[in-house]
């Protein structure tokens, strides 16, 4: 496909994620409104708005579309985001990138810093670093695999990312994906890698989560994936949670920020973890 092509279906999935935006804000938008706002063409947007339609975002009346009978966005379930836990997550996309770069097949499980680490991993695969040419969008270029949907919503606009979501019962509390139905639908995966978020990291207790379902299923994405890369700010290390995920034999890398004590990041190492400073 021509550069300058992939570069349209690029720019159109960015506006796409602002009209949306702008959707579930006002519930309806004009042509002439939603061109202002995007300061590009009319014949651009009501392009955009007949593809969306098609794909049922929205429906389409005479001069705009309205909001369809579904959720556009789910509502934040995590704290804030620091500029600590953004620099890991941008991290963790780029070594990614760059450790996986011919069609991974990516896990990624629930919370605050492996949602915004999908974020930064669909910006970037739009143009991959290696090529530094326009990515092709005849077909994807990696898999995710997630147990969040909140994460599958971040991502499923990205024509370069396929999403598999598992089944199973949704916990509010972090839209993860919970139960037989999902552990069962592990079993027949294979995944390059597992970005592994985590509520606490220790060196006696392994890595642990809040919640006992959340971490069952968590343990088969880890069981089922070659290479796991945790990510977590430095407050994590040396905390204890209450239901393990995983021990440390089983975490490959860790992406964390510089606050991590000089005794921590040792007895990680020693555990044989590649430990990496955002």
């Amino acid at each position: 496909m021509p550069e300058d092509q992939g570069r349209s279906q690029s720019s159109q999935s960015a506006r796409w994620e602002r009209l949306l935006v702008l959707l579930a804000d006002r519930d309806r938008l004009s042509v002439t409104e939603a061109a202002s706002e995007l300061a590009v063409s009319e014949s651009t947007i009501r392009r955009d708005f007949d593809l969306m339609a098609d794909r049922h975002l929205a429906r389409r009346t005479h001069g705009g579309i309205v909001a369809a009978a579904v959720a556009y966005g789910l509502p934040q379930r995590y704290g804030r985001i620091t500029p600590a836990l953004e620099a890991i997550a941008t991290r963790a996309a780029h070594e990614i990138l760059q450790r996986f770069p011919t069609n991974p097949v990516i896990g990624i499980n629930g919370g605050n810093t492996t949602t915004v680490f999908s974020e930064k991993l669909g910006q970037l695969s739009e143009v991959h670093d290696h090529s530094r040419a326009a990515v092709s969008f005849d077909e994807p270029k990696m898999t995710v695999v997630t147990s969040a949907l909140n994460i599958a919503t971040s991502l499923v606009l990205r024509p370069q990312v396929r999403i598999v979501c598992l089944g199973g019962v949704v916990r509010s509390q972090s839209y993860e994906l919970t139960g037989p139905l999902a552990t069962n639908s592990l079993s027949s995966l294979w995944l390059d890698c597992l970005v592994l978020g985590l509520v606490g990291m220790d060196t006696t207790a392994g890595v642990t989560c809040a919640d006992a379902d959340e971490a069952e299923v968590t343990k088969g994405l880890v069981e089922h994936c070659g290479h796991v890369m945790a990510v977590a700010t430095s407050d994590k290390i040396g905390v204890r949670s209450f239901a393990q995920i995983c021990t440390l034999k089983q975490i490959d890398t860790l992406v964390t920020d510089s606050g991590i004590s000089a005794a921590d990041r040792a007895a990680l190492e020693a555990a044989k973890i590649e430990v990496i400073i955002a």
